[in-house]
């Protein structure tokens, strides 16, 4: 029996019963309060990760966009399955160019503001937070509002967005991240055997480029890892939350090596000003918030 922590959101609980479908082993579902979470993601995952440290489950179910580059000393990422869909979605209208100036679009994601802000100056971002069906119910206060595709497609609200690639998405963004205890060696291999090969060499180059600039949940950071041509193309974004100044890259990079192309692309970004840049983000981003 493995006993598969997660939060109860809808969200998560759909997450967590797909991989649960798919373990060979028969599981519990345990749900963790994250209450106090509102706003930094990275202690819903803390709360799940003391759960698992104390010995209350054995396996946790995470967006990996939400986990932080660096893990609590004694866990690791033991699985990760097939990849969504990376990418926004746009939802109340069809694209960015049918909204009118000073269009009112509404989320909470400092690095959807600034890419946002860089394409359209006019748009007037407002902050959003809640569950995707909360959010939703609230597009009516909103010309529009940007949703993760992966999160509509679990929840089977796919239809409710639009394709919004021109914004690079947040690292990880589509993946499931399943961690454990490093010495818990049965529920790693149970886990193992879900993980996607494709969705493994994309997060690892971008959780190593997240890393390597020390990027944090004040960061306005895209990344975006894909097999294009036999190579592993990873593009990247950082910017300030006003979307005024923004730095884009893309490189193209051995398969087989996947950290090295975060660590190089990293390397490329604060070349031309990324580090400088962050710095200010940091600061921003709290005026933002």
């Amino acid at each position: 029996m493995i006993r598969l922590g997660t939060r109860g959101s809808a969200l998560a609980l759909a997450q967590a019963r797909w991989v649960a479908e798919r373990l060979e082993d028969d599981v519990e579902l345990v749900e963790i309060s994250t209450q106090g979470a509102v706003g930094d993601k990275s202690r819903f995952v803390k709360g799940i990760e003391e759960a698992l440290l104390a010995g209350a489950v054995d396996l946790a179910v995470h967006s990996a966009k939400d986990v932080p580059g660096e893990l609590p000393d004694g866990l690791s990422i033991v699985g990760v399955p097939e990849r969504a869909d990376p990418y926004d979605a746009l939802c109340g209208a069809t694209s960015l160019d049918e909204l009118r100036p000073g269009a009112v679009v509404g989320t909470a994601s400092l690095r959807r503001r600034a890419q946002l802000l860089a394409l359209r100056d006019d748009l007037a971002i407002r902050e959003l937070r809640g569950n995707v069906d909360t959010r939703l119910k609230r597009l009516v206060d909103y010309d529009a509002i940007v949703l993760a595709q992966a999160g509509l497609d679990r929840l089977g609200r796919g239809d409710e967005g639009e394709p919004l690639e021109a914004l690079v998405p947040a690292p990880g963004q589509g993946c499931l991240a399943l961690e454990a205890r490093g010495d818990d060696d049965a529920t790693a291999a149970a886990a193992a055997l879900l993980t996607d090969r494709a969705a493994l060499t994309a997060l690892t180059a971008e959780r190593a480029l997240v890393t390597a600039l020390d990027a944090s949940c004040n960061t306005p950071i895209g990344a975006h890892a894909r097999e294009c041509d036999e190579a592993l193309r990873l593009s990247a974004f950082v910017g300030l939350p006003d979307g005024s100044h923004w730095i884009r890259d893309e490189l193209d990079g051995d398969l087989a090596e996947p950290a090295a192309l975060g660590a190089a692309v990293a390397q490329r970004l604060e070349a031309a000003g990324a580090r400088e840049l962050l710095e200010e983000a940091e600061r921003a981003a709290l005026d933002v918030r």
